[in-house]
């Protein structure tokens, strides 16, 4: 049986709890979702920029459980133009 990390653990649970927060707010369930498969991505490996994004996330879902929230700002780097 797979055995996940506590940092892994911890990602896992803000994933729930954003998902639990956007439940009543249309829209953002979608938009979660997409923003943590997309940085689903990130290896492993690279501890430093994942816990960036869980501290981020964790103030992001502070914001989304404030009741006068209407927008989410987005959870990845920008995508640079080329």
């Amino acid at each position: 049986m797979l055995r996940h990390s506590k940092l892994q653990k911890q990602v896992l649970a803000l994933y729930r709890q954003f998902l639990r927060a956007g439940r009543d707010k249309p829209g953002f369930v979608p938009r979660i979702r997409d923003e943590f498969r997309e940085n689903s991505r990130i290896k492993k490996t690279d501890v430093m920029h994942i816990e960036y994004l869980y501290r981020r996330g964790q103030r992001q879902l502070e914001q989304l459980r404030d009741v006068n929230t209407k927008q989410l700002g987005s959870f990845s780097k920008p995508k640079e133009c080329g």
